[in-house]
This record gives C-alpha cells, structure tokens and sequence, in this order.
C-alpha cells in the first residue's frame, strides 16, 4: 500500500479534487484516496445516452460507500461521437474533460483527476491532457490489478466489478440513441441469467459475448431469444468465442 499512501499525500499537495468517477475499481481508488486525504472532494459522473442506467446506479452506490459526494453531470450525444469513427473515444472523452474542468472552476475544485491506470492504452487520455486532467495512478504506476488489490485490501467492493464500457462499443456504424436503447435492454435482459454480458449489434443481428457463462446462455436461449426478438432483433448469435475488449 506504499503507493496508495503516496497518492493520498500527493493529493494533500493538491488541494481540493473533483474525480472523474465511473464506479469502476480505478476512479473508485482515487475517489477513496481522496477522502482519506482529507481535502473538499467530490466525485462526479459524466452522465450520457452511451452510458447503461445500471452503471449510473452502482457508482452512486460505490459514492456512497467510499462517503464521497457525488453528483451527475448530463451531456448529449454529439455528432462527432455519433460518426462511430476511429476519433469517437478522443471527442466522448473531450467533451467529458471540458464538462469536468468546467464543473470544477465554478464549484472551486483545484484540481480534476481521472482514474486511468498505468496499463491502459487510451485515447481519451489525450482528451483529458488537453483540459489538464491528472491522471495520478499514472503517475505512481499503479495498473489495473494492482488497484484492484488496493480496494479489496480496504473493503472497497468496486474491487470485485468486472470491466465495463460505454455502448457505443457494441454497434457497428452509425450511433442513435434508439440503437444504444436497444442494446441497453438487451444486455439488462441477459444479465437476469448471467453475471456479465456484451450484445454487439451488427444492423438486425445480435452477437452475445460472456465471459464464463455460455452455458447458461444455452440453458435458457429460448427466453433470451424471445427477449431480444421482442426489442427487434432478427437474428440472435452466441460468441463461441466469449467477450473481447472493443475500442
């Protein structure tokens, strides 16, 4: 925990801090290190159609067991973003570090950090450097697993959470908000039966990707399919495969 008390003495240094927060194992280790510094702190959740409502619920959980404050910052879906291009996590993520940055100067917050870790390779990352976003588990080294450790050694349950991502990563093409809508049930239908879930829409088509629960997804794929058929989807596919990490 050398490194955790590090941060928590850097962020002393600091002064006051908004965390970009999504509830995941990395924000929720600055979050926690923030309140144990002792500074003004909040978390702050940038809130949008490409973020699943199941998501805003557990970080305002992960909030609340940390005792930080947390609030909701609303944006819309933008054109760029909705392009569904190479550049689309670069703009999502421009647009969340000038929302953030802005939050922070009316609010009095010195300083905005996020919770990239050492072992990610993120385009937003060049986002959040545009607007001067800290990024502190960068700084000490600190990559996915490792933080994990740190909360499960301080009881935090975010350490447990399994990866999550916005939902522009499960279509193919252009963005709506009916499409992101769509694959948004369809996930919260399959996670009745299963701990982890990605549905990727190509056009009518549904790919299911899970991580260790194909079986389940056999047991009982005649209500998923019937589930997902009823929210449009024409043709429905299980990945032998299992879940890949999408950009």
């Amino acid at each position: 925990m050398k490194k955790y008390r590090e941060i928590v003495e850097k962020i002393k240094s600091k002064g006051n801090l908004l965390v970009a927060f999504s509830g995941g194992a990395d924000s929720s280790l600055v979050a926690k290190a923030a309140v144990d510094a002792g500074v003004r702190a909040v978390a702050v959740m940038i809130n949008s159609p490409l973020i699943p409502g199941r998501e805003l619920e557990h970080a305002a959980r992960i909030a609340d067991e940390i005792g930080i404050e947390f609030v909701v910052v609303d944006k819309k879906l933008d054109e760029k973003v909705a392009k569904n291009d190479e550049n689309r996590c670069f703009y999502c993520r421009l647009e969340d570090a000038r929302l953030l940055t802005e939050f922070a100067k009316k609010n009095g917050f010195d300083v905005v950090a996020d919770g990239i870790n050492y072992d990610d390779e993120y385009a937003g990352k060049k986002a959040m450097d545009i607007y001067g976003v800290w990024h502190p588990l960068i700084e000490f080294e600190v990559g996915s697993n490792e933080a994990r450790e740190m909360l499960r050694a301080m009881n935090i349950s975010s350490w447990k959470k399994k990866p999550e991502s916005c939902l522009a990563t499960r279509i193919y093409g252009r963005i709506t908000e009916d499409e992101l809508k769509m694959v948004e049930k369809a996930e919260n239908a399959i996670l009745k039966y299963v701990d982890f879930v990605r549905v990727r829409k190509y056009g009518d088509e549904a790919r299911i990707e899970v991580m260790e629960d194909i079986e389940k997804l056999i047991e009982f794929r005649g209500e998923i399919v019937k589930n997902l058929r009823k929210l449009g989807f024409k043709k429905i596919y299980i990945d032998a495969e299992g879940y890949k990490k999408q950009k």
